[in-house]
């Protein structure tokens, strides 16, 4: 009789439970509707906060080298605007930090240098070492690849412009003496002084001059991708060197994508 009972009372509260509320299926509507907020959302980010750049040059190495792909935030270094002063992080540009900017020298060209100078910072080299307001910097990213020297830059702005030295901005060898005070070289307003990592062969400040503040783009985040570039290729331009180069990279992406680099910060 015990065990009876027990079996009628179990089946009693089967009876009496509420069934379980499944919940209800994502309709087709409902699922476009939140890939397209997804989309609107990443197309923002990609638009005006974050850019996809390459790095062609080995002005940075060993920092960044060719075939590195950064993304770059956009925001950061823009000037702020009003309805956006409380949201975004703005902030002006620090000394040492990576910047991509606009070429004062050749429209259309985008670069990527190390800010050495910000405004009414006094510069100078002697044999290849930095000094900014008087104190001998310690630049443990910069790297001297070269056997020869480059009296001009290794003694910046001590050692007149010219050609035998690689200046061949005319406009910058002029207005070079007008921002030398005593030894050093002054950062004028709302311009930033910038040299590579690559010392012997970056293209700089030092043959082009300040980088005007809406020249400068943004300051780069992280590698997301990184692959072994021939140092020419960015000169290639025609679409059959594109194509092979394009063909190349689909052939040799596993082996020749520099997987430790990537998510790698730049600093």
């Amino acid at each position: 009789m015990p065990k009876k009972e027990k079996k009628e009372v179990t089946a009693n509260q089967k009876t009496n439970e509420k069934p379980v509320d499944e919940k209800p299926r994502e309709t087709t509507v409902e699922f476009l509707a939140s890939l397209a907020g997804v989309l609107v959302t990443g197309l923002f980010i990609i638009t005006f906060v974050l850019q996809a750049f390459e790095i062609p040059s080995s002005s940075m190495e060993d920092t960044l080298l060719i075939g590195d792909h950064v993304f770059v935030n956009r925001e950061q270094f823009a000037p702020p605007a009003r309805w956006m002063g409380k949201l975004m992080p703005y902030r002006d540009i620090h000394r040492d930090e990576i910047a991509v900017f606009m070429s004062p020298e050749q429209p259309g060209l985008f670069l990527v240098k190390r800010i050495i100078g910000v405004p009414g910072d006094r510069i100078h080299l002697r044999d290849d070492v930095v000094y900014r307001n008087g104190e001998k910097l310690v630049e443990p990213f910069v790297r001297h690849k070269r056997d020869e020297h480059n009296f001009y830059t290794d003694n910046f702005p001590a050692v007149p412009p010219s050609e035998e030295y690689g200046v061949r901005n005319e406009k910058w060898a002029a207005e070079l003496p007008s921002h030398v005070v005593g030894d050093d070289i002054v950062v004028p307003p709302d311009s930033y002084f910038a040299m590579g990592d690559n010392r012997d062969v970056s293209y700089d400040s030092r043959f082009w001059g300040f980088i005007p503040r809406q020249n400068v783009i943004g300051r780069p985040m992280f590698i997301y991708w990184s692959f072994k570039t021939p140092d020419d290729q960015y000169e290639m331009r025609g679409w059959d060197d594109r194509a092979k180069f394009l063909a190349h990279i689909v052939l040799h992406f596993f082996d020749e994508t520099r997987w430790s680099r990537t998510l790698k910060a730049v600093r």
